[in-house]
């Protein structure tokens, strides 16, 4: 249960405080406009993400039980907010997220990190697929500057207003995003080790501010940026409100629990190293109880800012809280540029956000598996487009232990 952050002080010299310094400001380069797009795709307030990214990257890392993991709002938990904020309001939302810290807070303290093991690899793979799907498709509004206010949550009727909308595309909005995608995916072919997706994000929407004064923004839309935290306070709390949520905040407890212990298994993967499960579901746990008082989304571990701060020279969790802070000094200093950035370049990003999630170059090994658990993972993918994340998991595993459970007397004879 002890942090990783006190191990790693033992010995800690001025030399890996330089190296975890540029780490976290290279990480919040990256953290910065993909967190004002992923609270923007979530239906929430632009900076909602950013609090989230300072107040869930400081905790996790202070108190996680891995020494690059980091922490903020991530693609994965967009369809979930989206849906909660639809149905119970953002204070909903709220309440639930905390209700979600609490669980695990619960868990690690009873070690359950060993249970979420148990749910079978297909079935993981199968959602997180189908989150890329949906937030995919659901950039496609901002991308095209579509004017269709007030969407579903659920996947179909979206797509149907998306379509009945289709007469009010901006050629302009169009183009650009397209741009911001091109150009991110030219950068990461061209220059790999160049995160530039910040750039391009920048350089696209300062197209946009001077010669496409048509484009939306995010201040435009959202107004103005805050310059710093809100002070501390409780959601609003009633039994009724606490029993409407409560599958919601189970559902962002687990899969909070299951992105955060993954991302850290990656983490250990890429530096040699390993977490403390107890450790990183407490932080976890802790980071999305404040994270709410705040006025923020549901905190996770984040795969690909794990990875950007490894490859950036991370190797302990100061990196990690340097990035929470980096970000908080860019709320009070650049608050008015961040509220320039346009909508189809933040649209674009999270598109490719999700192409990666999907991880496209494992397709090959993928149709390499068993057919039983192809056809577990493809079942997964479509119940979590089509249906709900939280049947898709509970499905998914059920179905997953069972084959298990046939497979094992073949295995023994």
């Amino acid at each position: 249960m002890k942090p990783k952050l006190l191990t790693t002080l033992a010995d800690y010299n001025r030399g890996q405080f330089l190296h975890d310094t540029i780490a976290g400001f290279t990480v919040a380069l990256v953290a910065l406009p993909l967190s004002i797009a992923i609270a923007i795709a979530s239906g929430a307030p632009p900076a909602t993400g950013l609090i989230t990214a300072v107040v869930g990257g400081l905790l996790v890392s202070a108190l996680g039980g891995s020494r690059v993991q980091i922490g903020g709002p991530t693609g994965a938990f967009i369809v979930v907010v989206y849906g909660v904020i639809a149905d119970h309001g953002f204070e909903g939302l709220l309440l639930a997220t905390l209700m979600a810290g609490f669980m695990l807070v619960i868990g690690g303290l009873l070690r359950a990190g060993r249970l979420v093991r148990l749910i079978p690899e297909s079935v993981v793979e199968g959602f997180t697929i189908g989150i890329a799907i949906v937030i995919a498709l659901s950039q496609l509004k901002d991308l095209a500057g579509l004017q269709a206010a007030g969407l579903p949550a659920d996947f179909i009727p979206k797509m149907q207003g998306l379509w009945a909308a289709r007469e009010t595309l901006d050629w302009a909005a169009l183009a650009l995003g397209l741009a911001t995608i091109a150009g991110i995916a030219l950068t990461r072919r061209l220059a790999p080790h160049f995160r530039g997706r910040a750039v391009i994000v920048i350089v696209a929407s300062a197209i946009a501010v001077f010669a496409l004064p048509g484009v939306a923004t995010v201040e435009g839309r959202y107004g103005a940026l805050p310059n710093g935290l809100p002070w501390p306070a409780l959601p609003p709390i009633s039994i009724d409100l606490a029993v409407e949520v409560f599958p919601a905040a189970v559902t962002i407890a687990l899969l909070a629990a299951i992105e955060s212990l993954l991302s850290a298994l990656v983490a250990d993967r890429l530096i040699g190293g390993a977490h403390r499960t107890g450790a990183e579901l407490l932080a976890q746990g802790a980071a999305n109880i404040a994270s709410p008082l705040f006025g923020g989304l549901p905190v996770t571990g984040a795969i690909a800012r794990t990875a950007t701060n490894v490859d950036a020279g991370g190797r302990t969790p100061v990196a990690g809280i340097m990035h929470a802070l980096i970000i908080l000094l860019a709320m009070a200093v650049l608050a008015p540029l961040a509220g320039m950035l346009a909508l189809p370049a933040l649209a674009g990003l999270l598109i490719l956000t999700a192409w990666a999630m999907s991880e496209p170059g494992r397709w090959g090994e993928r149709l390499a598996m068993p057919r039983a658990e192809l056809a577990l993972l493809i079942l997964t993918a479509a119940l979590t487009v089509l249906v709900d994340l939280t049947l898709a998991i509970g499905i998914g595993t059920i179905l997953g232990l069972g084959m298990q459970k046939l497979k094992a007397p073949q295995i023994a004879r």
